[in-house]
């Protein structure tokens, strides 16, 4: 069994790192750190804080998930995932109550970490996954949009909202920032299939901000909008937690550890996919619990994995933590030297990165493909997808698993079957027949009757168990529960079980149990019903069963 906590990057230096190795990292680090910059910057403005906490959180997070994480080229920091969450946060409780969020989602990660949850993250259903990250995909799109059209007034938060406001606001469309967000689009989305080492956001934020400078061009830049960029972090900032505050934001918190353990995880595994690896997921997590927790004390936002930035180290020939490391002192670096310099880049340019990275993010050919999947799926896909649209994400997240969960629940009780055998049946039974129980002409009394069950017993089951026993016109003298093919049982099946035991004796009728499994006579022996039905009462096969039946009938 793997361990908790094992850092990948004390693994690779136990392993034996060379020089060979870290000029490796450090290239595919630079270029990473180069790709996050404008990212950290558009992110941080779109959900509603200042650049430069968006460099914070790569520089801070980015450092922490490489140095503490579960994979080899995980590359953590803000990504498109929180900006939705984040946003809200920030206009309901402003940063001191995003901050607050923030640590508490980091304490939960770790304690997903610890208690070994991060096997259990995956089983998030795909259909939830796909329509949250779709509908997280079109707001920020359309939050993008003011920007991109050059607009001044505020735009409304409410997503149908939005609309209007943009029809009455035609006539004030900004064309210069209509033109530079166009050719940021264009040189991002065309630059980044012909040259793969220098990111076209980067690009795009450099021409851009030249044209922009040379014409001085009568659109929002950054310096603006927000004012001086800092070159330096803000004094450690420690918000106060108490239990009203907890109360108050562990919604929220929640939220965003879910995220962050969905966004991160999938990141590894598509790492692995790409270098042959395995990460350790309750590392991983803690390793971002660690990050959560310290990203906001130093002025940051909620970060993750970024699957984009982690493909690129990948691709730039990153192998181990230090790459991640080196991506995020190269942040350092720039912020130190350079972060005045970003005051200048227009906000149209922003958006057209943001729209971009909203596209790719989209997921929007899974979400046609699942149009083809079952009914029942497609349905918790689009549930999910327009309360994030419309609602919450956090309503979105929750009402989505429950509904896959109550609909994983019927179909499991769709496949479960409980009924009576019929005699013409014991010809043709395996079981019967390699126990010789009916040679010699021994046919079975009509006192006994034999009930099967066939699949897991548990809630969505124990009704069709209740219904179909109730419909006995003759009683018996003995019930044979036949379970050799009931693999689980679960609270509400053993309690269905315990009524029926209860029914049977008021009506002098004796049950007893063939076949059953290891998890469900355990089950059985843990409540004492084992006891209550009598413990000679539960066989071990259909043979035993009718011996049993027999002897008492005759007695």
């Amino acid at each position: 069994m793997s361990k908790v906590f094992y850092p990948k990057s004390l693994k690779v230096l136990k392993e034996g790192y060379d020089f060979n190795s870290f000029t490796k990292d450090l290239i595919a680090g630079i270029i990473v750190g180069i790709v996050a910059l404008p990212l950290s910057i558009a992110l941080a403005i779109a959900s509603g804080v200042k650049p430069e906490q968006g460099l914070y959180t790569a520089i801070i997070a980015g450092f922490l998930i490489a140095l503490f994480g579960g994979s080899r080229v995980q590359i953590g920091g803000p990504t498109g995932a929180f900006v939705i969450i984040v946003y809200n946060i920030v206009q309901k409780f402003g940063y001191t109550g995003l901050a607050t969020a923030s640590i508490l989602a980091g304490i939960i990660l770790v304690i997903f970490g610890a208690f070994r949850l991060g096997s259990f993250i995956k089983f998030i259903p795909y259909p939830v996954t796909v329509g949250f990250t779709s509908g997280i995909a079109l707001l920020i799109f359309t939050s993008q949009i003011k920007d991109f059209l050059g607009l001044y007034d505020s735009a409304p938060t409410e997503f149908l909202e939005k609309f209007p406001y943009f029809i009455r606001n035609i006539s004030n469309i900004n064309f210069y920032s209509v033109f530079i967000g166009l050719i940021t689009i264009l040189i991002t989305f065309f630059w980044s299939k012909k040259f793969k080492k220098i990111p076209g956001s980067l690009i795009a934020i450099i021409t851009t901000t030249i044209l922009v400078s040379s014409f001085k061009l009568p659109i929002d830049t950054i310096g603006s909008v927000f004012g001086d960029v800092p070159s330096s972090f803000p004094p450690l900032h420690f918000p106060s937690i108490n239990l009203l505050t907890i109360k108050k934001l562990l919604p929220s918190a929640f939220t965003i550890a879910v995220l962050a353990s969905i966004e991160s995880l999938l990141s590894a595994v598509v790492a692995d996919g790409m270098i042959g690896t395995r990460h350790n997921s309750n590392t991983e997590l803690i390793a971002q619990g660690i990050a959560n927790i310290f990203s906001p004390i130093f002025g940051g936002i909620p970060a993750t994995g970024a699957i984009a930035r982690t493909a690129t180290n990948i691709k730039n020939g990153g192998r181990s933590p230090f790459a991640g490391i080196v991506h995020s002192i190269t942040l350092l670096i720039i912020m130190l030297f350079l972060g005045k310099l970003a005051k200048m880049i227009p906000m149209a340019t922003l958006s057209g990165i943001l729209m971009i990275v909203a596209y790719n993010m989209s997921e929007i050919q899974h979400f046609i493909k699942l149009r083809k999947a079952p009914k029942s799926d497609f349905f918790v896909l689009l549930i999910t997808f327009l309360l994030t649209v419309l609602a919450d994400l956090t309503v979105a997240i929750q009402f989505g698993i429950i509904l896959s969960a109550l609909l994983f629940m019927k179909r499991m009780s769709e496949v479960t079957e409980a009924e009576f055998l019929k005699k013409e049946y014991y010809d043709t039974d395996e079981e019967f027949i390699a126990t010789g129980i009916l040679e010699n002409n021994n046919p079975i009394p009509k006192e006994i009757e034999i009930f099967e069950i066939n699949g897991p017993f548990f809630f969505g089951a124990a009704s069709i168990f209740r219904d179909n026993l109730g419909n006995i016109e003759i009683l018996p003298k003995f019930l044979i529960l036949r379970m050799r093919n009931v693999p689980v049982i679960d609270a509400t099946g053993l309690s269905a079980l315990e009524t029926i035991i209860k029914s049977c004796k008021k009506n002098n009728i004796q049950i007893i149990i063939s076949g059953i499994n290891k998890q469900p006579i355990n089950a059985i022996q843990k409540i004492g019903l084992d006891k209550k039905l009598g413990k000679q009462f539960i066989c071990k096969n259909i043979n035993d069963a009718i011996n049993i039946a027999k002897k008492n009938l005759y007695n």
